[in-house]
């Protein structure tokens, strides 16, 4: 059959799409010989699927021809234009290495074209197969994600990715470059890729080369106006790497003139041969797939071993499977309405030794929440729902709701559940754990052991992408979940999820639980080839408990005095917008920075004002600071910058604490219950929210005051434990510098020895002005500050600025080296360490640009706050065992200090225990060179006690 109007051809990325079943399955094991065999498992569903698609059902879509490209080798014409090209790919896993051939089997299995030629990509056997697909009257689509192939996208040529069941035409290619398919080629020559080393114009990305290609029409017309550029870094960037950007454009473009070892019409789709494709997949041990297959083709499957069911364990290293997962179209989810179901499901559990288990609340304030209903999955493709509180939605005279029927009562299903989910021999998953615990606590139960997807995802890929359940579900399994909204809704119809209909619930609850599980499977064994087991072992699950319990606690907070601040803050804000006004010569909005900008830049004259995209002039902090700094030249505006930087911080301290902290005092413990999220930094320092506790600001006097509001009930005492300049002293040991170590062994201050060296000021002539100036460089330098931000910071001259930075480097020249160590380790391995192994990815290391100062600043911050951070976790980790037969227990974690609230009797007794817990807590993984010192303080107030 001649190939032509009303064919449409099918081309699967067979190259990208095995690295996707890879990363996107768990581990899959051939269990006769333990043959890795997980991609090859995605493939051929992927594979099977489009045959399956291939009927006609799809309309006009429906493929009539299908086939396979792969890459033939990693080296092909493009190595001869640019010896560098694609250098920087990683050698493939060493248990994927294996399932290359294996796919090229199954896919000849399938009666499909399998398509490579020697010398080229598999893009361009795809570029040249659609255009002659094209140009004989047919259409086709081709079966990937990958964005080099999108220049392709146009009149009869689209994309289909798979795993998000999303077809790419031309608004995608736009909502990706930023600009149509056809000028996608100019747009990657100008912006480069790093991740195939393509060279582009250092300092032009994705974003920067659309404009430009928008501007000047196409990459020729750019290269030859680019002295018409305004910008100068910009134009001399184009015109000095014009010829990089030439070569670029060869690397990138697709040769739609490839030749390919088959005609189009050799590419009609045929039904595998049964006896070849049971052969194949018998061997590959596949029962759900052969099964699948057996059922199409109308034959009878051919028998397989059984696969003995893993027995999981807490402390398993590795978690494989001997079957691959359903897909998430063929998972059955299920409801449990009677206690034979639920007796059923706990012996299930088990038997296996996990579950996955997820709650369903009215609240994400766990403190406040009630409990809705328990989802649970055991093999992936397989979970339940146990709906608990569901209402029918309406209420009686007195606005009290009736529970839906066919719900089994709460205490019968906890206490059905409570010996299992207690049980040291079954391992309970969950997605940020943290929450269902908490739950489950106020419930009267303690989930012991865990593990938590969120934070393997952290422990492996901080800094690389979020650990929520929807992004971990798209990235990795390639599964968009469904979305709470279209459950609760939004703004003032939302809904709690009591109200949701249960067959809605079923659905939504059961896929949380069973995309946990798929994702533990997929995560557990990664940790070890990741090399993070002992980080999230020993840091990351351990925390979970402690800081639930500190949550639960909460502080309590005195409603009456943070009333009365609040109240000074409001005729503080008045008495100064009064003195604003009264600089500017008339009455406006304080509030408003358009008002702000136009008095200071346009009224005023004062220099330096520069307009956004709105059109309004900037007036954020920084620029407001710079004006502060033209007394001389510009008095009046200096000082309404200074009063309105005032007046900013006390609206702020007035609307997010004073007020704000009222709001959040729990109705029934009278205390406030902060939440902490321990994936929420790079670094692994913990982020307080809900409220924020973290962020009150301790260096003004309004500031500090605010502390006075949280306080120690009668009879006990708030008692404050805070390293001392722990960041330096690690920095003494990475950097291994004797003068800070010696300085901090005599315990001399760190900040003064500076400001000796740098000022030539005598120790005992110090003064708090040049001890403050001395301590800004101390922070500033060892993280990369530029002479430009120091200047800033201590409002001198640059010139003076970066002498200091200069004189610094020549007194601690070892500061100098960790850092550049750091920046050369982050650019070769694409991530730093902690002292303790923990991994912090540096993305944008590479960049250029701009963002390449900030991405070397923070990879140098990183190692020591990382481990400052670490050394933090470790102690409280070890904090409650060590102070359990003590009347007094951890409510706070700020950063470098711990809160405890302790009966008065106890306090002499916790503060050497406490603060040796906290000295030794590297120990023994970390000898550090440098003694931890830590100072504590108590009083009845946090304030009294800082």
């Amino acid at each position: 059959m001649t190939f032509g109007k009303g064919h449409h051809l099918h081309l699967i990325d067979g190259s990208a799409y095995i690295f996707r079943a890879y990363h996107a399955l768990p581990p899959l094991t051939r269990k006769s010989d333990g043959l890795p065999v997980g991609a090859v498992a995605g493939f051929c569903n992927i594979l099977w699927n489009e045959l399956s698609r291939s009927n006609g059902s799809n309309g006009d879509k429906a493929a009539t021809h299908l086939a396979v490209v792969f890459d033939h080798s990693s080296r092909t014409f493009r190595n001869a234009i640019y010896s560098d090209y694609k250098a920087n790919r990683p050698e493939p896993p060493e248990d994927l290495r294996p399932q290359f051939p294996l796919t090229r089997e199954a896919t000849r299995a399938f009666n499909v074209a399998c398509l490579e030629t020697e010398g080229f990509e598999a893009d361009d056997i795809i570029a040249t197969l659609a255009r002659r697909a094209v140009a004989a009257g047919g259409s086709c689509t081709i079966i990937s994600s990958d964005k080099d192939l999108m220049q392709l996208v146009g009149p009869g040529i689209d994309m289909f990715d798979p795993m998000k069941s999303r077809t790419i035409g031309p608004d995608e290619v736009i909502e990706k470059f930023g600009v149509p398919p056809d000028r996608v080629i100019d747009v990657q020559s100008l912006a480069g890729d790093s991740v195939d080393n393509v060279p582009g114009a250092p300092g032009i990305g994705l974003k920067t080369a659309a404009l430009l290609i928008q501007e000047y029409g196409d990459l020729d017309t750019l290269l030859a106006r680019a002295g018409e550029i305004r910008q100068p870094k910009r134009r001399d960037t184009l015109i000095e790497n014009a010829d990089r950007i030439r070569i670029s454009r060869e690397l990138v473009t697709l040769q739609d003139d490839t030749p390919v070892d088959a005609t189009l019409e050799d590419l009609e789709i045929r039904l595998p041969e049964a006896d070849k494709v049971m052969e194949f997949l018998a061997k590959m041990e596949f029962r759900t797939l052969t099964k699948r297959v057996a059922d199409k083709l109308g034959i009878a499957p051919p028998s397989l071993p059984e696969t003995s069911q893993l027995q999981v364990t807490p402390r398993e290293e590795e978690t494989q499977s001997n079957e691959e997962p359903l897909p998430f179209d063929h998972a059955s989810y299920v409801r449990i309405r009677d206690s034979a179901t639920l007796d059923r499901w706990i012996a299930r559990i088990r038997e296996v030794g996990h579950v996955a288990v997820d709650t369903e609340t009215t609240s994400l304030d766990e403190m406040q929440a009630a409990l809705v209903g328990i989802s649970l999955a055991v093999d992936p493709g397989q979970a339940a729902y146990i709906p608990l509180g569901h209402t029918t939605g309406g209420g009686d005279l007195f606005g009290a709701t009736a529970l839906a029927p066919d719900q089994l009562p709460l205490a019968d299903v906890l206490a059905a559940l409570k010996p299992v989910l207690e049980d040291p021999a079954v391992l309970k998953i969950g997605q940020n754990m943290k929450y269902d615990w908490k739950i489950f606590a106020r419930n009267g139960i303690r989930i012991t052991p865990f593990d938590d997807t969120m934070l393997m995802s952290y422990a492996m890929q901080a800094g690389l992408n979020g650990h929520g359940m929807d992004e971990l579900a798209d990235r990795y399994l390639g599964h968009q979940c469904i979305p709470i909204k279209s459950l609760l809704g939004s703004g003032k119809s939302q809904i709690t999820f009591d109200k949701v209909a249960l067959d809605d619930a079923v659905k939504y609850a059961a896929e949380d639980a069973d995309v946990t599980l798929r994702l533990w499977q997929l995560f557990k064994p990664q940790l070890h080839r990741a090399g993070v087991t002992t980080v999230y072992e020993t840091l990351e699950r351990p925390l979970v408990p402690v800081l639930a319990e500190m949550e639960m606690a909460g502080i309590k907070v005195d409603r009456e005095v943070l009333r009365g601040m609040s109240n000074v803050f409001a005729q503080k804000l008045v008495q100064l917008e009064e003195e604003i006004q009264s600089i500017a010569g008339e009455p406006f909005n304080v509030g408003s920075p358009k008002q702000l900008g136009e008095i200071l830049f346009d009224r005023m004259q004062v220099p330096g004002g520069e307009r956004g995209k709105t059109g309004a002039y900037g007036t954020g902090a920084d620029v407001l600071e710079d004006v502060t700094t033209l007394e001389d030249s510009h008095p009046q505006g200096a000082r309404l910058a200074a009063r309105v930087l005032d007046w900013r911080q006390i609206a702020k301290l007035k609307s997010t604490y004073t007020d704000a902290l009222q709001q959040a005092i729990n109705p029934d413990t009278g205390r406030v219950h902060t939440c902490y999220s321990i994936a929420g930094a790079n670094t692994g320092r913990l982020a307080s929210t809900d409220p924020n506790l973290q962020n009150i600001p301790v260096r003004t006097e309004e500031g500090r005051r605010i502390r006075e509001a949280f306080v120690a009930p009668a009879g006990r005492v708030l008692v404050s434990l805070d390293y001392s300049q722990i960041e330096l002293r690690i920095l003494a040991h990475i950097a291994d510098i004797p003068e800070l170590r010696r300085a901090f062994e005599e315990g001399i201050d760190i900040h003064a020895l500076t400001a000796s060296e740098m000022f030539n000021v005598p120790l005992d002539q110090m003064t708090p002005e040049i001890r403050r100036k001395a301590k800004a460089i101390n922070f500033g330098v060892i993280y990369g500050i530029s002479g430009f931000g120091l200047a800033r910071n201590l409002r001198i001259p640059r010139a003076e600025a970066q002498g200091f930075i200069d004189r610094y480097f020549e007194r601690f020249p070892g500061i100098r080296t960790y850092m550049s160590d750091t920046v050369k380790f982050a650019q070769s391995n694409g991530h730093v360490q902690t002292l303790f192994g923990r991994k912090i990815h540096t993305s944008e290391i590479n960049a250029k640009g701009p963002g390449a100062g900030f991405a070397k600043r923070a990879a140098i911050n990183a190692p020591i706050q990382g481990t400052a951070a670490d050394v933090i976790r470790r102690a409280m980790i070890r904090m409650p065992a060590a102070i359990a037969g003590l009347d007094a227990k951890m409510l706070l974690q700020v950063h470098d200090e711990l809160l405890f609230e302790v009966a008065e009797t106890d306090v002499p007794r916790l503060i050497p225990v406490a603060k040796e817990v906290m000295e030794s807590a590297a120990r023994p993984a970390v000898a550090l060179k440098v003694h931890l010192a830590v100072e504590a303080g108590q009083g009845p107030t946090w304030a009294a006690a800082h």
